[in-house]
């Protein structure tokens, strides 16, 4: 039996009314996972020979939480960054990416790595509200990331792990064509 958007999306907003927490995210997550399992939604998003690049496929219209399917064709290591008042899941459906998450120190506000970890096909990872990860992903990676609103216009923290310095940003730009 499958398991379609439109059921992933109706779970998460009942998930977030009851439980928009750590708690709630993390059953986000797991229903990630579930949705990444079904063959249909990954031939429509996520299949051979998709490369849109990133295309926002669902905002919801009461809670607006928004579902991104990512179609990259070159491989790509971001900048440790964080959602800023948003939480982010990010789920792989085909390739892999390596995410680290990372801390500041205490005496010059440089970041060191935390953990480490890579998300293989089938899986899903949690950054919640304001926490600092990077993500290096392979040439033709396929993934799926929801966040708790769209990310257009949210002021969002940028890391350069050698310097310690930060910068504020205004989101990144998706189209809607779905």
């Amino acid at each position: 039996m499958g398991y379609s958007l439109t059921e992933f999306c109706h779970d998460v907003r009942a998930i977030l009314r009851e439980s928009d927490d750590r708690e709630g995210r993390e059953q986000v997550r797991q229903k990630l996972e579930t949705l990444l399992g079904d063959r249909d939604f990954c031939a429509t998003y996520v299949g051979p020979g998709n490369d849109a690049g990133m295309e926002q496929i669902y905002e919801d219209p009461e809670l607006h939480f928004c579902v991104l399917a990512y179609n990259m064709t070159e491989p790509r290591t971001s900048p440790p960054h964080d959602h800023g008042a948003s939480w982010a899941v990010y789920g792989q459906a085909s390739g892999h990416t390596d995410m680290t998450v990372w801390s500041t120190t205490d005496d010059d506000g440089r970041l060191e790595p935390v953990r480490t970890f890579r998300l293989a096909a089938g899986q899903a990872g949690l950054f919640d509200v304001r926490e600092i990860h990077s993500i290096d992903y392979t040439a033709g990676a396929k993934f799926v990331r929801v966040t708790g609103v769209d990310m257009t216009d949210q002021e969002r923290r940028v890391f350069d792990s050698e310097t310690g310095e930060v910068r504020e940003v205004q989101g990144v730009s998706t189209s809607t064509t779905r």
